[in-house]
């Protein structure tokens, strides 16, 4: 099945394969077929053309998903570049944006890699 150019797999109950959109998790995905009365444990690969339909319909009509989601979180972030915000710098130089710490964590992200300290013992091969 695909819904918004996503393929979302056929195996699994419906409430979790809706959570394969970008955008859309697993409260959402609950919410989004109580809205429509679907039953919740049903496989996706039992729905009708009918309750596709409906799922698309209501997804387009109330949510940003996939594509214009991860556009407008894009312009989001480019508008705090822009205008010079404390956080769109800290997007731009791809630090932690929301207060992390940075001395301890997010050493990958500043460059600062260190390899851990084995024991200083080599190992003997076996003969």
């Amino acid at each position: 099945m695909r819904v918004s150019g996503v393929n979302i797999p056929d195996n699994k109950k419906i409430v979790v394969s809706l959570a394969y959109l970008y955008g859309i998790g697993p409260f959402l995905s609950k919410k989004i077929l109580e809205s429509v009365k679907i039953d919740l444990n049903k496989p996706t690969k039992s729905l009708t053309t009918d309750e596709i339909s409906k799922i698309q319909g209501a997804i387009e009509k109330k949510y940003k998903i996939e594509g214009e989601l991860r556009q407008a979180i894009r312009q989001n972030v480019g508008r705090l570049r822009d205008i010079k915000a404390y956080r769109g710098m800290r997007h731009a130089r791809r630090l932690p944006v929301r207060g992390q710490r940075t001395k301890t964590n997010s050493r990958t992200v500043r460059g600062n890699v260190r390899k851990t300290a084995g024991s200083g013992k080599r190992k003997v091969e076996l003969k």
